[in-house]
């Protein structure tokens, strides 16, 4: 998830955890437990894209992680705030919780996480966008609320436990309802339009949880298409080809299986100004509409020193600005 909700969450974890003997401060180094998993995106910067991407929500999102972590960062706290009434132990339990609920809210996203590393098994349960204001607005509201108060006032762990309860019944209950209602829907009109197909991944679009997207796997190609709860006509699919001829000269080649790895089996390649592209398909396109608009996560494929390297395209804000409108529209309905 975005910094933001997971700074949230980490608050309030600390403060239900410290919050009655420590105040403001539990959910200060709360709120810092909940950002440090993602400082794996900086080491990424160590790395080639391909090994970057792998190492991305990997061992710092994982229970090893906490387990291992939590005393060291408790002990330096215990020091830090050696006045405190707060043990080792306590800062321990804090620091912990903080650490393993980051990743158990990752897991809920497109992306997953890898919360049993070393084992290669990613947990994606795809029931969440990485910024999804209906979660994180009411829990950020009420914790703002409890913090206002002293650590003693009982409305002050009323006000962070409410918080706790909504975005856990949201992420936990209404999100997959919905996705079970919408991947209901995609496999009807799969159904009602004879297609056959062999596999199909169903995913909230960005900052929602209304309009969801779908990918399915037929022999050739693949189909793309969405489907909001507001929308009053068919679901209509567009054939995305696979391509998998453009690359028979890297057939077997390692760099490429593990970008295949990486994209879970959904991708297609492309071809742009003799350029060679590898594209990771379960991110969506930059443009909705567009049937030759270019994917989110798109990886330009070359050759250097014998090696195949990947370099990920970059994305403007200019491209965000314009997919707002458009997906504001589509969320409303057809």
């Amino acid at each position: 998830m975005d910094s933001l909700t997971q700074i949230v969450l980490g608050a309030a974890v600390g403060e239900a955890v410290l919050g009655k003997k420590v105040g403001n401060k539990a959910m200060l180094y709360g709120a810092i437990a909940g950002t440090i998993p993602d400082l794996d995106t900086f080491v990424g910067y160590a790395y080639d894209t391909i090994t970057a991407t792998e190492i991305h929500r990997g061992f710092s999102h994982s229970i090893v992680f906490s387990v291992l972590f939590a005393p060291v960062f408790g002990w330096l706290i215990s020091k830090i705030e050696s006045k405190s009434a707060a043990t080792w132990k306590n800062w321990s339990w804090l620091m912990f919780w903080g650490l393993f609920t980051h990743p158990l809210l990752d897991a809920h996203t497109t992306w997953g996480t890898q919360l049993f590393w070393p084992f290669d098994l990613r947990l994606a349960y795809k029931n969440i966008f990485v910024i999804d204001p209906l979660y994180t607005l009411p829990f950020l509201v009420l914790l703002i609320m409890a913090m206002r108060l002293k650590r003693d006032d009982p409305k002050r762990r009323k006000y962070n436990r409410l918080g706790l309860i909504i975005s856990s019944i949201y992420l936990l209950l209404i999100t997959p309802a919905l996705k079970w209602i919408t991947y209901n829907k995609f496999e009807n009109a799969l159904e009602e339009q004879s297609i056959s197909y062999q596999r199909i991944d169903t995913r909230p679009a960005p900052m929602n949880s209304i309009l969801w997207s779908a990918n399915i796997e037929a022999k050739e190609h693949f189909l793309i298409t969405d489907y909001s709860i507001f929308d009053t006509k068919p679901i209509s699919f567009q054939k995305v080809p696979k391509n998998y001829t453009f690359a028979d000269s890297l057939a077997g080649d390692p760099n490429l299986k593990r970008l295949i790895n990486i994209s879970e089996g959904w991708y297609t390649f492309s071809e742009k100004n003799e350029q060679l592209y590898f594209n990771d398909l379960r991110f969506g396109k930059l443009d909705m509409n567009d049937p030759e608009a270019p994917f989110i996560f798109s990886f330009l494929l070359q050759e250097e020193n014998g090696e195949l390297t990947a370099t990920e395209s970059e994305r403007s804000m200019e491209d965000a600005e314009s997919l707002l409108p458009e997906l504001w529209s589509r969320i409303l309905g057809n």
